[in-house]
């Protein structure tokens, strides 16, 4: 087994005239939430909304997250995502809010097969 990843769609949703992002993410369930880098903050022309302090996986503090939607296949959520470093990282909520699973032994991420046609959400 390897690592897994997904290429999404990244749009901002406040400028819809702009082209999306296809962007090539980490599928990381062991991540909350999804990071990008501030190349794509320029080209999707996002702007912050604020900045919380957030602790990443080498115990330092950072800020700077910002709202973007997501498409993947046929699901999109809309998003925070932080920009801590040089990759994109698709994290376990969007990939929850999406109805998404990892399938390691494939190295793929799909839509989950019980919910082929829309997202079923868990509301508890």
């Amino acid at each position: 087994m390897g690592l897994t990843y997904a290429t999404i769609l990244m749009s901002n949703t406040r400028k819809p005239e702009l082209k999306p992002l296809e962007v090539r993410c980490l599928a990381d369930t062991g991540a909350l939430m999804m990071n990008i880098t501030e190349t794509m903050v320029i080209q999707l022309q996002l702007h912050e909304l604020e900045r919380p302090s957030v602790t990443i996986a080498d115990s330092s503090i950072r800020q700077a997250p910002f709202a973007g939607r997501i498409d993947f296949e046929n699901r999109f959520c809309f998003t925070g995502a932080f920009i801590p470093g040089n990759g994109a990282l698709l994290g376990a909520a969007p990939m929850e809010e999406m109805d998404l699973i990892v399938q390691p032994s494939l190295q793929k991420v799909t839509a989950n097969p019980a919910h082929p046609n829309i997202p079923q959400y868990i509301m508890y």
